[in-house]
């Protein structure tokens, strides 16, 4: 029963509360990545995941954070976007992974866009005096990339063993 309610509800709150945040925010706070890390040891724990599995899971996000902490680095990713990568991968496994990033890279670009045309036009007087609005108006501001990161995650989520074991 419990295990039930981690993958129908964990992973899917703490994915749009990331992206809220970031488009609020724009952080993705620690918390939110070591929530979706214990809901996973949690649940695969109650699953009985297997040591190999495991381990992969593992792999899939040291070498996410392995890549995305070298684009933090580089300027181009806030340290929340890497952080919640990552953790996003432990959940999605290599066997997901591809796909993940495929989907991230996709609707990244295209927030991207919405978010350049955005900054192109004046700001609709509805959203003057909203502090997140003007924030994500500002010319030269940062993307929120956090939301592309837990758009993709819902978008794969449902095909991974946590979802497909429903046989929704």
């Amino acid at each position: 029963m419990l295990s039930e309610a981690i993958r129908l509800t964990l992973f899917p709150a703490v994915m749009a509360f990331a992206a809220s945040s970031d488009l609020l925010t724009m952080t993705i706070a620690n918390r939110v990545s070591l929530v979706l890390i214990a809901g996973f040891a949690l649940l695969a724990g109650l699953s009985g995941l297997s040591g190999a599995a495991l381990l992969s899971h593992a792999g899939a996000a040291a070498a996410v954070l392995v890549v995305a902490f070298i684009c933090f680095a580089r300027g181009w990713i806030g340290g929340g976007d890497a952080k919640l990568a990552a953790a996003t991968a432990l959940w999605l496994g290599f066997g997901h992974l591809f796909d993940y990033l495929v989907y991230a890279s996709l609707l990244g670009g295209a927030l991207t866009i919405l978010i350049v045309q955005f900054r192109q036009m004046p700001l609709p007087r509805l959203l003057v005096g909203r502090t997140w609005a003007e924030r994500l108006h500002r010319h030269g501001g940062g993307i929120p990339y956090g939301i592309a990161l837990a758009a993709a995650a819902l978008v794969v989520y449902p095909q991974t063993e946590w979802m497909t074991a429903f046989s929704l």
